[in-house]
């Protein structure tokens, strides 16, 4: 996953609304988002390559429905290739009956040895950010406020113009209690920022631009799923996700 928006706590009667783009290298084998057969209770997509998953639900828990999802940071100096797979702590926390929390405190030790990586996951009672880079409130998890948030291949909120931009089409969305497929627009804008607004994550500048737009569209890589999350308060949990490539 390598960019999500998302309102926590924002639209009465349903506490997470999240809107998110999969980018990845087209030869990579994925199966579509499906129920698990061997965790019957986690509805997600999978990475055929390690077996793990960036965004999924469940439908019970202590407090409802539980959400995951995660991103990578695009940090190429420090990239490992023995690291473990990081889409396994999407699968574990979804497996699992750990509350959010307790379940970062028991990652969080031993985080250093998977690739940078910023994880979203919690239930109707509580929505948290862990990140194994940045700062304490990163490496701690912090429980988020009521509000829109965004992450892409950086930490939480970082300026990056395609969250910057999406941030505040979605928080337009969301006034104006838009239908899903407007979500799924916003989602497939391929527009690329201006070279003066670029962040500088340590790659060539052709690429940098590549992967500026929101939905990516570039030799062997690119926008492979977008996806549509709400946990009501009343009501089954929802993953709509559209496979593009």
């Amino acid at each position: 996953m390598c960019l999500i928006v998302f309102a926590w706590q924002v639209v009465p009667g349903v506490p997470l609304i999240a809107a998110a783009n999969r980018d990845e290298f087209y030869d990579r084998p994925t199966a579509p988002a499906g129920v698990w057969p061997e965790h019957p209770n986690i509805y997600a997509g999978r990475d055929l390559k390690f077996g793990g998953s960036w965004m999924g639900i469940t439908q019970d828990g202590a407090n409802g429905p539980r959400f995951a999802a995660l991103t990578n940071i695009r940090a190429p100096e420090e990239r490992r290739t023995d690291a473990p797979s990081r889409g396994a702590l999407v699968v574990d926390y979804l497996a699992g009956t750990m509350s959010a929390a307790d379940y970062i405190a028991r990652i969080a030790d031993g985080s250093e040895a998977y690739n940078g990586f910023n994880l979203v996951l919690g239930d109707r009672s509580g929505m948290y950010w862990f990140s194994n880079r940045g700062g304490s409130d990163a490496r701690n998890g912090q429980a988020l406020e009521p509000g829109i948030y965004g992450i892409s291949n950086s930490l939480l909120d970082a300026p990056w113009p395609k969250v910057v931009r999406t941030k505040a089409q979605f928080a337009s969305l969301l006034c104006q209690g838009a239908p899903e497929d407007a979500y799924f627009e916003m989602l497939a804008d391929t527009t690329r920022a201006a070279d003066m607004r670029l962040p500088d994550t340590g790659i060539a500048l052709d690429l940098e631009r590549g992967l500026s737009a929101v939905c990516i569209e570039i030799p062997g890589y690119g926008t492979r799923t977008s996806t549509v999350v709400k946990l009501y308060d009343d009501a089954p949990a929802e993953l709509h996700e559209r496979m593009l490539a």
